[in-house]
Order: C-alpha cells, then structure tokens, then sequence
C-alpha cells in the first residue's frame, strides 16, 4: 500500500469491469484497481505524491470515469478525493451500501449534459427599442456626454444584454425539462448568465442536443448556448452518500 493514501475514482457495482487500458492520475500513474465490499466496488489507484490540478491529471480523472460509465452506472468522485487508506474505502462502502446501491440504480442509464448561456454582445438597436433603461440611459449621453454619462449607459446595456439573455435562457431551461429527468444549477460562471446540468437517458442524448441547437438558432441575437457532454453525473451524485471518507487534493497548476 502507497504511504500517501488511496486515490478515488468512483463507485461502482463490484462486478462492474474496469477499462484495462485506463491509468491513474500522476506523472507515473499507478494501475488502476478495485476495493470490493459486499455488492460494491471503488475504483482507485495509488494516490502519487504532490498530486496537484493539472489538465493531464484532470483529463485522465475524467477520462476513466467516462470509461466506466460506458458499462453501466457510476457515482464518479470529484477529482483529488484521497483515503487514508483501503480499510477506511471498504468500510465506507460497507457502512453507505444501500444508499450506494440505490443511488446507482437512479444513475443507471442516464447521462449528465451542461449548458453554459452568454449574452450576445449585439444588436445594441433593438435592446434600445426593447429596454426602457438603456434607451433612457442613451438619450442622458447624447444630451450631456461625458465618462460618467458613458458608464452609466454601457452599465446599463451590460444589464440588458444580460437580462435579454437569462430570459432566452430561462425559455430554453423550460423545453429541455421535458426531455430531462432532474436540473441542478451550478456555480455562477464569470460572463455566464446560466449555469445547469441535466440528467437525462443516455437514449435521450440526440433529442436533446436537437432542442439546444434549434433554440439557440432561433436566438442568436439574444444569447449564445455553450452544451458540454456526456459527462459522468457528478452533478446527480448525492453528496451525502457519494463520497468514500477522506480528502481533496488542493487545486494548482
């Protein structure tokens, strides 16, 4: 057993298989293996030392739990999750296994997707006539211009184009539930007026793409749509039972 601990991976069902092309994170990944207990299993490696937020490590993170979810459900740790070591992975598993389990069968055949949404930086003529604001904002600059009349008008376009765009946002939001399971909204996002990831069937992938993409070329003017996915459903893990006892690495380069 390595003396920094065990690296995380997810949890699985203990006869899920694991990819055996896949490594671990670290300059020198360790082989990835598995800690069965009862009718569960995590995936781990060797955690390396210095283990930091690189993109390649953050990559082969992501990478593997792809992977895994390519042959059944996975509840997928957020990248750096270390254990002390195996016996403190296994009792987890062990002490969590129901709740594990049943949180394995809601992830089972479904898929996570993000939509990112950004106000289009355009069409300043029609946010005039639309926006009562920023067309107030506009007539104060031509009558008395100057920095402090300049701000306040590109503030208040700043407002309406994001506002413009979380409307858009919130209509598109509205359609894809009926293609979709369960929303989450994530983190704000510098520039982002929307932030949220669906679970979805993984047969439902295509008509979902289709939804986003003829609504975003129905309201380019408005708000530009940003779709990432498939990706492991970390969004829909649930944190009170998802995640083997143990520590996050700190983020770095």
């Amino acid at each position: 057993m390595a003396a920094q601990g065990v690296y995380v991976y997810g949890v699985v069902r203990a006869a899920h298989p694991v990819p055996p092309a896949h490594t671990g994170v670290g300059a020198g990944p360790a082989p990835v293996r598995t800690l069965r207990a009862g009718e569960l299993a995590a995936v781990v490696s060797d955690a390396p030392p210095g283990l930091r937020a690189k993109r390649r490590d953050l990559l082969a993170h992501q990478g593997l739990a792809l992977a895994l979810a390519a042959d059944g459900p996975v509840l997928p740790m957020r990248f750096g999750m270390i254990a002390p070591n195996e016996e403190s992975v296994r009792g987890q598993l062990a002490a969590s296994e129901r709740a594990y389990l049943a949180a394995l069968d809601r992830l089972d055949g479904r898929i996570e997707m993000n939509l990112k949404a950004m106000p289009v930086q355009a069409g300043l003529p029609a946010l005039i006539r639309e926006n009562p604001e920023v067309a107030r904002a506009r007539a104060a600059a031509r009558r008395s211009p100057g920095y402090e009349a300049s701000v306040r008008l590109g503030e208040a376009v700043a407002r309406g184009l994001a506002g413009r765009a979380a409307a858009a946002s919130a209509a598109v939001v509205a359609e894809l539930s009926a293609v979709t399971v369960e929303q989450v909204r994530g983190p704000e996002v510098p520039g982002c007026v929307l932030n949220v990831s669906f679970l979805l069937a993984r047969d439902a992938e295509d008509r979902f793409r289709a939804v986003v993409e003829r609504f975003a070329a129905a309201h380019d003017t408005h708000v530009e749509l940003r779709l990432t996915g498939p990706l492991p459903c970390y969004s829909f893990a649930d944190p009170a039972s998802g995640t083997p006892r143990g520590n996050r690495v700190a983020s770095g380069a």
